[in-house]
């Protein structure tokens, strides 16, 4: 997922991030409390110590030590002996088969560039070992990041320590349930295995994700399109009531309110933010949505390019070449978040090897040709009869869901912001999560100025706001 307002930051995505897996039970979103700080000594800065004398030569020579030879890095492609061997005991435990004879010696595992929330490895049976039934050679394995994992640690009281476990194992049953479902509906992957830390999934060869650059593509932006419709139309066993978009902005702004930054550009970035007044603007925000229309449906909530696989042999198909992927931010929620969010990630590019790792161009937000050309098929495959209505109809009813959608991308802004201020102190990945709040334009930019104009619909990010905008941000 600045995103935004970070991303008005993903200010960035995650997500959530890499953590080792848990010996113990994994845990509730919630953030740990800050580390204390140390005093600096005063004497440190007031006396003066001389370096010490050398010592006299010794009397005999003494035989020189050999060097402790320096302990050799793990190489970027291959996880820490910890996770290796617990893999290996998943792999051995939930997998049937050949898996159940493999030694430690003979399993492979590779690390996965995969997304901002989770920790991705691709798991395999040695070319000597051959498969004894429909066992796979191959799986992926996903551990869980660190929002996710915050469920399993100690709250400030025995009832908030409660509270949070219950959340953390909700959402991961939740998830869990909502993977089978997808998988046997061959709408994702197969599921192998499901524990605290992660779970095992079917590895799906693919030539490659998507780059930000494809979204853009008509035949592809077409495809996500009728996907995503589809996925909207599914009747899943979950509470059908849209909490989770503000009551994970509510969770997300206690926490972030809480935060503390001991890096003083970090401290900088952040109080810049915090001068937005983030509650205020929250309302603000959820008095605009409450007055736009938007159907409650299955939402995926984080189609970014990164989650949308291209599937091998496919590549120069027409259609039916693309799978979405990682679900743990679905539920239900508004249509227009969905298709907003995923507007938004036409702007951000994750694949970059330097700080602070992403790259934005708010110019690439979808025109509106590229958006009426999105929503023509969303609504296609959403809607029987579609093709019967008349050109009038079906011209109101895609300005109709231009405005709902462009609300709800500043939804996006403000959520994916939250989550990355979090980030920024939870995350081991190196991502500039707190990075997109400054540079101009920056996702709060884009956020405060479109807010203020949301009356009508919001078709690109522009400059940012200038002197004058009227902009309370």
């Amino acid at each position: 997922p600045a995103r935004d307002y970070s991303r008005c930051l993903r200010v960035s995505p995650s997500v959530s991030d890499r953590l080792r897996p848990p010996a113990a039970v994994p845990a509730c979103p919630r953030l740990s409390p800050p580390a204390s700080r140390r005093a600096a000594s005063p004497l440190r800065s007031v006396l003066s110590i001389p370096p010490p004398r050398a010592p006299p030569p010794p009397r005999r020579s003494v035989p020189a030590v050999p060097a402790v030879p320096a302990v050799p890095a793990v190489p970027a492609d291959r996880p820490d002996p910890d996770t290796r061997l617990q893999a290996f005991l998943w792999c051995r435990e939930f997998l049937h088969g050949a898996w159940r004879q493999l030694s430690p010696e003979d399993f492979h595992i590779s690390v996965i560039r995969g997304g901002l929330s989770n920790r991705l490895f691709l798991c395999s049976l040695p070319p000597s070992v051959r498969p004894v039934g429909d066992e796979p050679r191959s799986v992926l394995l996903r551990l869980y990041g660190a929002i996710l994992q915050m469920s399993c640690r100690r709250g400030p009281s025995p009832q908030a320590d409660r509270d949070r476990r219950c959340q953390g194992a909700e959402a991961m049953v939740l998830e869990s349930v909502m993977f089978a479902i997808l998988a046997e509906r061959e709408l994702g992957p197969k599921l192998y295995g499901i524990f605290p830390q992660g779970r095992l999934e079917q590895y799906v060869p693919v030539s490659r994700r998507l780059e930000t650059g494809e979204l853009s593509d008509r035949g592809i932006s077409a495809e996500v399109a009728q996907k995503m419709a589809r996925f909207h139309g599914m009747r899943m066993p979950f509470n059908k009531e849209p909490r989770w978009l503000f009551g994970t902005m509510d969770k997300y702004l206690d926490q972030v309110l809480k935060l503390t930054f001991t890096r003083e550009s970090h401290r900088r970035r952040f109080n810049r933010l915090l001068s937005l007044d983030l509650p205020q603007e929250l309302e603000l925000l959820k008095a605009l949505l409450d007055s736009t229309h938007s159907p409650v449906v299955f939402c995926h909530n984080d189609c970014q390019e990164g989650n949308i696989l291209l599937l091998k042999g496919r590549q120069n198909s027409d259609k039916q070449k693309l799978m979405l992927i990682d679900f743990e931010y679905s539920s239900y929620n508004y249509r227009g978040f969905d298709i907003g969010n995923h507007f938004c990630e036409w702007i951000y590019d994750y694949n970059c090897d330097h700080f602070p790792f992403f790259k934005v161009d708010a110019h690439n937000y979808p025109s509106k040709a590229q958006q009426l050309h999105f929503l023509e098929s969303y609504l296609r495959e959403a809607e029987p009869g579609w093709d019967g209505l008349g050109d009038e109809e079906r011209d109101r009813r895609k300005e109709d869901l231009i405005l709902e959608v462009n609300r709800f991308a500043l939804a996006s802004h403000f959520f994916w912001g939250l989550w990355s201020l979090i980030q920024a102190q939870l995350s081991t990945i190196k991502f500039g999560y707190l990075n997109r709040s400054t540079p101009p334009p920056s996702r709060s930019d884009f956020y405060c100025e479109r807010l203020r104009s949301a009356a009508v619909p919001v078709l690109d990010p522009g400059p940012g706001p200038g002197p004058g905008s009227g902009c309370s941000c």
